[in-house]
């Protein structure tokens, strides 16, 4: 095991984050998401949470300080209203500036199947899913 390195991501999505370039996104999803229809990489998380990966996550690489949506989520649809209590945790699971965005669903199927990859996570609240966006990190 390496050391600061949380377990819950394993070498494969280590990896797979290192070799991520600026602009690049990981989606982060829920258990009932469309992983294997929507991305050709696909990575199973399912002992832990979304927000406990986008924690372990965003303690390794920068999200995108240049643009407004360097965290993603999926926007209700109809009357639904998003599990209480999800946005706030997944806010705090990101760096302290971090807001969230939110978008249509079929836009986040769109942006997913461009992402580097999927990780299904154990998350089974309804819409679960978060993007995370590379960004570059300081070299100061």
């Amino acid at each position: 095991m390496l050391k600061k390195i949380n377990p819950i991501i394993d070498p494969e999505l280590l990896y797979i984050l290192a070799k991520m370039g600026h602009g690049d996104e990981v989606v982060l999803s829920d258990i009932h998401f469309p992983a294997y229809s929507i991305n050709d990489k696909v990575l199973q998380a399912r002992s832990c949470e979304v927000s406990d990966l986008a924690e372990a996550i965003s303690s390794l690489i920068e999200l995108d300080q240049y643009v407004p949506d360097k965290a993603v989520m999926m926007s209700t649809i109809g009357d639904d209203v998003h599990p209480a209590g999800m946005i706030d945790e997944y806010r705090a699971s990101l760096a302290e500036d971090t807001e969230i965005c939110f978008i249509d669903r079929f836009a986040f199927y769109e942006r997913a199947c461009k992402a580097t990859c999927v990780v299904v996570t154990g998350t089974t609240r309804k819409y679960g899913n978060l993007i995370l966006k590379k960004g570059v990190t300081p070299t100061n």
